[in-house]
């Protein structure tokens, strides 16, 4: 009967030898450099462009709280501490903030909204739709949107001062004038947006109702909409910004300091030639950030997914 002859391995003078590591080769040991070289670049210039970014929020921030009505004392950060900016800005009849907080809410609330149903409907049309001229009214979407919409700005104070005449809820000075200009550019970069996200839907989940007999208008608010709610709320939320900080078209659009919104309003503390007051206008800034921030962190879950999973189909 064969037998199996077993020879041990000489052992060195320190014992027999470590097994090798998982990865083939022996653990280095940490080296500041090294670590610097490969990750830790990253760390500092992420930190210098964190500080890059906080530090002039800071310094707003400070600025509200400083009683001068200049932005000379507030080099040193909250140095001072007074809320008196912030009583000022709703105890003068002549500049009501606090209207002007209602106003923009409003307004941006209202075309927040209505771009996300107009440029749903027309995202739904391109995607699911075959009609003669597709291609170019998508290709033409885009191109428009080259042009800024302020070079409309003659034109548009004629147009708004014609329909005043005829409806006046229309006209210059109204909510509803402005909304309307603003929902003139609704469509454009939001509805191709929108038209990338839809595509990702299978079709076979409109066929499939279909089947059951349901018809485009069932199929886009019962189904489709659901599908893709992160989209909705992306655009939503870039509207909302860009309505809310909109000053060019808001000034042309409303006279009246009592329809003003906050973007016009806010710029009558600077726009003075001798009585400048900076520290209410940085007091008015940070409040009419927090508008931006609440729809922010409401639909901060949303945005990740309906900025990415729309570019690929």
């Amino acid at each position: 009967m064969a037998t199996t002859e077993v020879t041990a391995r000489p052992s060195g003078p320190a014992g027999p030898t470590p097994p090798p590591s998982s990865t083939g080769r022996a653990r280095r040991p940490f080296s500041l450099g090294r670590w610097f070289r490969d990750t830790g670049w990253r760390h500092l210039v992420a930190l210098v462009l964190v500080v890059f970014a906080v530090f002039p929020l800071l310094y707003v921030l400070s600025a509200s709280f400083n009683p001068g009505g200049s932005l000379v004392g507030s080099n040193q950060l909250f140095s001072t501490i007074d809320l008196s900016n912030y009583v000022d800005l709703f105890t003068d009849p002549s500049q009501p903030f606090g209207r002007w907080f209602v106003n923009t809410l409003v307004i941006a609330s209202v075309t927040a909204v209505a771009t996300v149903f107009l440029g749903a409907l027309a995202a739904y049309a391109f995607s699911r739709m075959r009609f003669r001229g597709r291609r170019v009214g998508l290709l033409s979407l885009m191109l428009v949107q080259m042009f800024p919409q302020f070079l409309a700005f003659v034109a548009i104070f004629l147009l708004l001062s014609s329909i005043g005449d005829v409806f006046p809820a229309l006209g210059l000075g109204t909510h509803l004038g402005l909304i309307m200009v603003y929902l003139g550019g609704a469509l454009g970069v939001n509805t191709y947006l929108m038209y990338g996200y839809f595509s990702t839907v299978p079709v076979s989940i409109d066929e499939a109702a279909k089947i059951d007999g349901a018809g485009h208008a069932r199929i886009f608010f019962t189904i489709v909409l659901r599908l893709v709610a992160p989209i909705l709320a992306v655009v939503g939320l870039l509207s909302f910004i860009a309505t809310s900080g909109e000053y060019v078209i808001a000034s042309l659009v409303l006279t009246d300091p009592q329809s003003q919104t906050l973007a016009v309003g806010l710029y009558m503390f600077v726009s003075q030639a001798f009585s400048n007051n900076w520290a209410i206008f940085a007091a008015g800034a940070v409040l009419s950030a927090v508008p931006v921030m609440v729809v922010f962190l409401l639909l901060q879950k949303y945005i990740v997914g309906g900025l990415t999973a729309g570019s690929v189909k």
